[in-house]
């Protein structure tokens, strides 16, 4: 047996003696509030808890359309990078629509949002810089400033406490200690989820922006699970906190990252939206876009169609509002310890990563599905099982989703 064999048997008999072996659970047809899944070896229709799909638009029949009609006129792949063959009308259509979205000059599609923050730090850095982020951002931005750092020798890292501005440990003083660190002597970025995908916490970028502007630094976001949900058009946290409009000018966020694989159609891909500037260095130089296939044309007519089905019909995002609030409301009458927040993500502490597996798969045999999330996606201690609202679902649904929590 290689080495490689009996170090994963150890680590594979120890997850499953622990409770924590994930298991892969097959959907049998379309992403909705309602889905059919495989339990047990048999098909069931189970009420779905876990989807990013916020504004219920993975199903649209206008986003079917329009996947439909792109595959019917421009084939099933782009066979190509960007700068050789695989641009198509349909990615310079989606890149117009996402840069009126967020309101800056231009932006530009990935395959996903994980390359779209992969590309940003290792092409926009250089040595003498620091990147300075968030200790609870995303996996990709954790990833993208360690490549950055591998690559660009002397870029600089700091981390500072989950949405702690000021005091110890904070962003403030992470800030202040780059400015006295004789070796940064290039840019300062600054770098946030705009909604934290565990917690449903959202980041106060007004009060960011205003330190980046004392210390002259650029303040990039993530808003993956911002979009479709955050502000009254669902624009994201900036359109929330009232910075929409401005692109890179003071008072608004420098550089955005988001993704098209959630709210925005739910099918995949991810983007960068900034300055014209930005954008043409990551046309230039960006790793991820010079060396992978293009956005499929298909998903990037899909993406399109719904990011214009939620910018005309903001009642859709209302919905979702007020969907919140109904499941907040219940679950916590009913007693349930979920973190506050304004966003759709409603985690519901348990601490044990086993306890929080073994309760999804119960709700699972109830007819609900919910994952339980645990270390090392969340520290040791603080598992949850993570609910995920939507403008698809019901009253009814949420309160099926409650009843069978009160039953565990």
């Amino acid at each position: 047996m290689s080495i490689f064999a009996s170090r994963t048997d150890v680590l594979f008999s120890q997850l499953r003696g622990d409770g924590l072996w994930k298991q892969l659970q097959t959907i049998e047809g379309p992403m909705d509030a309602e889905v059919s899944m495989v339990v047990g070896g048999k098909p069931r229709k189970v009420l779905c808890f876990c989807s990013n799909n916020y504004l219920g638009l993975a199903n649209h029949p206008e986003v079917i359309e329009s996947g439909v009609r792109a595959l019917k006129d421009y084939g099933a792949g782009t066979a190509s990078v960007r700068f050789i063959c695989g641009t198509f009308g349909p990615h310079w259509t989606l890149e117009a629509t996402i840069a009126r979205l967020m309101g800056t000059q231009a932006s530009y599609s990935f395959v996903s949002a994980w390359t779209a923050n992969e590309a940003v730090f290792p092409t926009f850095c250089e040595p003498g810089d620091i990147i300075i982020s968030d200790e609870l951002n995303h996996a990709c931005i954790i990833d993208s400033i360690r490549l950055a750092t591998t690559i660009k020798k002397g870029v600089h890292k700091a981390v500072y406490r989950n949405n702690v501005l000021e005091g110890e440990k904070s962003l403030r003083a992470a800030l202040q200690a780059a400015r006295a660190n004789k070796d940064v002597t290039g840019q300062i970025w600054v770098v946030t989820d705009g909604v934290f995908s565990m917690e449903g916490s959202i980041a106060d970028l007004p009060a960011m922006r205003r330190m980046c502007d004392e210390f002259d630094a650029m303040l990039v976001v993530d808003d993956s699970h911002g979009h479709g949900v955050m502000g009254r058009l669902g624009r994201g946290t900036h359109e929330h906190w009232g910075m929409v409009e401005g692109g890179s000018e003071r008072g608004r966020v420098d550089l955005f990252t988001g993704t098209l694989g959630k709210a925005l159609g739910g099918g995949a891909g991810g983007f960068v939206a900034g300055s014209q500037q930005a954008i043409d260095l990551l046309v230039q130089r960006g790793r991820p876009t010079l060396f992978s296939n293009a956005l499929p044309v298909t998903i990037a007519a899909s993406a399109n169609t719904a990011i214009e089905i939620m910018l005309r019909e903001p009642g859709r995002v209302q919905k979702l509002k007020d969907n919140v609030q109904y499941a907040r409301t219940k679950l916590k009458a009913a007693g349930f310890d979920v973190l506050p927040s304004p966003t759709a993500i409603c985690p519901i502490i348990v601490h044990d990563t086993a306890k929080a597996i073994a309760m999804s798969k119960r709700l699972l045999e109830l007819g609900v599905f919910v994952i339980g999330f645990g270390y090392p996606v969340v520290p040791e201690g603080h598992a949850r099982l993570r609910c995920q609202i939507s403008a698809a679902h019901s009253t009814q649904h949420i309160d099926a989703l409650v009843d069978a929590l009160k039953r565990l």
